[in-house]
């Protein structure tokens, strides 16, 4: 780092904290005041200094040694201002991996944000919504617990692609293949028979999106 004088660095604090004298600068830093006259002294700045208020207030270390660019870190909250991230709703609706989920309930329960430039180049951000899983037919592809996020506007099957759809009462999550006599939904777990459906049973199917992403939680 080069040498950064103590006036100018605390004058850059007075600017974006509420941080206004050597006492109050010395408590934040968690030193003597002593400290902070020697450092005016000798008109130097230890670099701790400045990556310990940069931490404490979300200030940009590098403005605070160089006044260059934003003094203040971008924030979840800025970056959605500038649509550089999009956020996706998480639907109390559960998938099944297994003999068939009856929560089907499409109330949001939170949110999280993906990254716009990779979101619309799956879709249309508008379409997309998050479900977790439940029951282990889909593993080890999909595992229960985990979440994806379903392309809602994507509902066209295509063979060997994973869907979400509705089932009579119940949603699943199954790879999909198309056969002479009817739909055939595969689980990856070889514990589970494949499902044909046929004639009126494919009309009774709501595809609800493709699965375009999985998340993990480690346990």
């Amino acid at each position: 780092m080069e040498k950064l004088s103590f006036d100018t660095f605390f004058r850059r604090v007075k600017e974006s904290t509420e941080i206004n004298t050597q006492q109050a600068l010395a408590r934040a830093l968690g030193v003597n005041r002593s400290a902070v006259s020697q450092a005016k002294q000798r008109e130097k700045v230890p670099e701790k200094w400045v990556l310990k208020i940069a931490r404490m207030f979300a200030l940009s270390p590098d403005w605070l040694e160089s006044g260059s660019g934003s003094h203040a870190l971008r924030t979840a909250a800025s970056d959605m201002a500038d649509g550089i991230f999009i956020p996706v709703p998480k639907v109390e609706a559960k998938l099944s991996a297994g003999g068939g989920s009856l929560e089907v309930g499409a109330t949001a329960t939170g949110e999280h944000l993906f990254h716009s430039t990779w979101l619309r180049r799956k879709g249309n951000p508008a379409d997309m919504v998050l479900m977790d899983v439940v029951g282990d037919s889909m593993e080890p592809e999909i595992f229960a617990g985990d979440t994806v996020l379903v392309d809602q506007g994507n509902q066209t099957l295509r063979n060997g692609a994973i869907f979400a759809m509705g089932v009579d009462d119940s949603v699943l999550v199954k790879r999909v293949q198309s056969a002479p006599e009817g739909l055939v939904l595969l689980s990856e777990n070889p514990s589970y028979s494949p499902v044909l459906l046929q004639g009126d049973e494919i009309e009774t199917v709501r595809v609800i999106g493709k699965v375009i992403w999985i998340s993990r939680e480690y346990r």
